[in-house]
């Protein structure tokens, strides 16, 4: 025999726990990348509550996740909604943004959700000034997110995923400006 038959089923056997494995890690990313929509969804409704039980099963749901990659980065936009939920959930409660060691999150991920953070606060706050005669939100909402876009200008970013992300921000950063543009002409 040339093959060593026991080579084999040991080599069939590790790529069928990969097999497991990976499955568990597209599986959990799947239900906080879920998760994460509905506390989002939930601010947006301004249901604090329902968005902060949700935080809880969210934080739960992440320790699940694999630690290895399993051919998959699907852990990483898990984390990166993730990031993005609750920094919303905590500007909207507290008027702060949680930091990374806070969050226990890898740097990617950290900075893809906040680049994410920002087209949901633009949303928030153009909700906001649309609902609401007193516009102040608004302007924290813009300070926010240049101070964001100012600290994303301090990194030498290569091409790929945060540097469009990062390109985002620049736009939700004028979308702002113009919005209250608007508003003082109004005034």
């Amino acid at each position: 025999m040339m093959l060593d038959k026991k080579e084999f089923e040991k080599i069939r056997k590790e790529l069928e726990s990969f097999d497991k494995n990976r499955e568990v890690v597209i599986s959990v990313s799947r239900d906080v990348i879920q998760i994460s929509k509905q506390i989002i969804y939930s601010i947006h409704r301004g249901d604090i509550s329902g968005a902060q039980n949700l935080i809880s099963s969210i934080k739960k749901r992440l320790k699940d996740l694999p630690q290895d990659k399993f051919d998959t980065n699907m852990d990483i936009v898990a984390k990166q909604e993730y990031v993005e939920a609750l920094c919303f959930f905590e500007f909207v409660k507290n008027q702060r943004l949680p930091s990374r060691k806070e969050l226990d999150v890898d740097i990617n991920p950290y900075l893809l959700g906040l680049c994410d953070l920002t087209g949901e606060l633009v949303r928030f706050a153009v909700n906001d000034v649309i609902k609401n005669k007193d516009k102040g939100l608004i302007y924290k909402v813009k300070d926010l997110v240049e101070e964001i876009y100012g600290e994303f200008l301090g990194f030498n970013l290569r091409n790929g995923d945060l540097r469009q992300k990062f390109d985002s921000i620049k736009w939700n950063l004028k979308k702002l400006e113009d919005i209250i543009y608007d508003l003082e002409l109004k005034k």
